[in-house]
């Protein structure tokens, strides 16, 4: 009987590594692919996925699996929609998630197509998360004797490792091609695994950086990176403008909005006696506002470009006492309440959802610290990822 074949995103670190060695020694034929975006590892300080030293790691690993190990060249696709994006949000006075972005045009589409033209029938990485599969119980009569399968995007065992979060834009075509081994277990779990397995990564450090940018220098790629602003069509310049108070009043002048973020303390050059926070950025008229951390509180917001893992969903109020199954209706046409998380670090809270014609409207039931735009909302109903989008505009 032919093995089912399996290709996995292996990135060279202890995560990747594990899920490979869990499904070689479940039987499966596992195919090794480590995405290279010809990053320099010179000026790092810590390991980072996907640049040379991770290619030879995951090299030396698939060789102690006696697995096939191939390197992809990504250095386009990470350019055009990874980058650019980067660049131009930041410009624009928000704060991206390219971590996200990678998931959904990378990993889960040009990797995940490439996999299933080599065969596979699944792409498997090294992400704490889970993946259920259901039957589709919104169908009735003829159509609920077709058992239709469904799948729930859920969050990891290890909650404080979960990265549910990055993985909100994932559709049904791809949920059933994808397969996460870690989901089911801890970090300390994976680390003993990796050593179980004599794995030559065993002890090796995780990587915490945005593959692109070393030593997590953002400010530092941006001044650096002027050719890829006027590629993203950004002609505006990274300018000095004046930051204020909410009275209007201005404090000091910042370098440029692209270096900072809602919610922001470090790095204002103003001395007022008590801490301030950047509560607002206006790229229109290069300007800053700064308060008090009770003003970077805010609850209205709205989210673009959203998606649902599972549609449609039923409007499950936080205290209901509902099984995987119930999250299934008749769509998102009026207020629900959910649990909204607006960035990974951040605990999800009580929200009211308002679908609007192309947005989302959310109201939080008590105001949250630094909704940024930019950031992703990502709705959760326990522990089930249901969708999300991006953080559009504050409404204050």
């Amino acid at each position: 009987m032919k093995k089912v074949r399996i290709v996995v995103a292996m990135s060279g670190g202890v995560d990747s590594s594990v899920a490979a060695a869990l499904l070689r020694s479940d039987g499966y034929e596992v195919i090794g692919i480590t995405m290279c975006f010809n990053l320099a590892d010179s000026n790092r300080k810590k390991p980072a996925c996907c640049g040379i030293q991770g290619i030879e790691d995951a090299r030396r690993v698939a060789h102690k699996l006696g697995i096939k190990h191939y390197v992809l060249n990504m250095q386009k696709v990470l350019k055009e929609r990874v980058i650019k994006d980067f660049c131009s949000e930041y410009v624009k006075g928000r704060t991206p998630n390219p971590c996200i972005r990678c998931n959904q045009y990378i990993k889960f589409d040009c990797l995940l197509k490439k996999a299933l033209a080599l065969d596979a029938k699944f792409l498997a990485t090294g992400h704490y998360a889970r993946i259920v599969k259901i039957q589709n119980p919104c169908l009735s009569g003829r159509q609920a004797k077709s058992k239709i399968q469904k799948y729930l995007l859920k969050k990891a065992k290890d909650k404080t490792k979960d990265q549910s979060y990055f993985l909100y834009t994932l559709g049904q075509n791809q949920l059933r091609h994808i397969l996460f081994p870690l989901g089911n277990y801890t970090k300390n779990e994976v680390r003993k695994l990796a050593r179980e397995f004599s794995l030559p990564v065993a002890d090796k450090l995780a990587s915490q950086e945005i593959c692109f940018l070393p030593n997590a220098d953002y400010r530092g790629f941006l001044k650096n990176a002027p050719h890829l602003l006027r590629q993203a069509g950004i002609t505006a310049d990274i300018k000095p403008g004046a930051i204020i108070d909410k009275q209007g009043n201005v404090l000091g002048q910042h370098k440029g909005i692209a270096f900072y973020t809602i919610g922001q303390r470090q790095g204002l050059g103003i001395a007022k006696g008590y801490p301030l926070y950047i509560t607002k950025i206006d790229p229109k008229i290069n300007q800053i506002t700064v308060g008090t951390k009770e003003d970077a509180f805010e609850s209205e917001f709205l989210v673009k470009e959203p998606h649902l893992i599972l549609e449609p969903i039923n409007p499950v109020r936080d205290t209901a006492n509902s099984g995987d199954n119930a999250i299934v209706s008749n769509g998102v046409k009026k207020k629900i309440v959910l649990r909204v998380k607006i960035r990974y670090n951040h605990k999800e809270a009580l929200a009211e959802i308002l679908p609007l014609k192309k947005k989302i409207k959310v109201k939080f039931i008590n105001p949250q610290f630094a909704i940024t735009p930019g950031q992703s909302a990502v709705f959760y109903n326990k522990d089930i990822v249901l969708g999300g989008g991006i953080i559009d505009k504050v409404l204050t």
